[in-house]
């Protein structure tokens, strides 16, 4: 029996933490899924297709091709996705107990509506403090991203100006 996983997030952008994650779920899965999903709490910096697209350069650049598959959705529960693809599993990076506070409650659903269990992996300490939503500040003020993300990230944000990125957000 194959077994598949799923790790959801919105990647807006990708971080060396999200890779981190996503290389040690590729080690207990047959099979995984790195879901782009639509967040409708979150204002994006980045297109989805090129959070997509990011992220399918990084993990190849990490050599983690071989069983991930980079894909989005937009429409539906995140369950269903997990049912279309034969996903028992979603795999959930977790920096603090706010995190485990607000992914509880959904792992608990998530199992409820389909069965789908929810890993919880606790980060390397080295990027236990970094978040896409800090990368996206940083970049916006001009800073230097790339002890925090992918080289295809770091440099895909460093022509972007700052009054670029603030604009997008506003």
């Amino acid at each position: 029996m194959t077994r598949i996983a799923v790790v959801p997030g919105s990647f807006d952008p990708v971080t060396l933490g999200h890779l981190d994650v996503i290389e040690r779920a590729a080690n207990l899965f047959d099979e995984l899924h790195v879901l782009v999903v639509h967040n409708p709490d979150k204002s994006a910096l980045l297109p989805i297709g090129q959070r997509v697209e990011l992220l399918e350069t990084a993990i190849a650049e990490a050599g983690l091709s071989r069983n991930v598959r980079v894909a989005s959705w937009s429409v539906g529960l995140l369950v269903d996705y997990c049912t279309d693809v034969g996903a028992t599993v979603l795999v959930k990076g977790i920096r603090s107990q706010v995190d485990v506070a607000y992914e509880t409650p959904m792992a608990i659903v998530n199992r409820n509506l389909a069965h789908v269990e929810t890993v919880f992996l606790l980060p390397d300490p080295a990027h236990a403090h970094v978040s896409s939503s800090l990368v996206r500040q940083v970049a916006a003020l001009g800073g230097d991203v790339s002890p925090y993300v992918p080289r295809a990230v770091a440099e895909y944000l460093q022509p972007t100006t700052s009054r670029d990125l603030l604009s997008a957000n506003d």
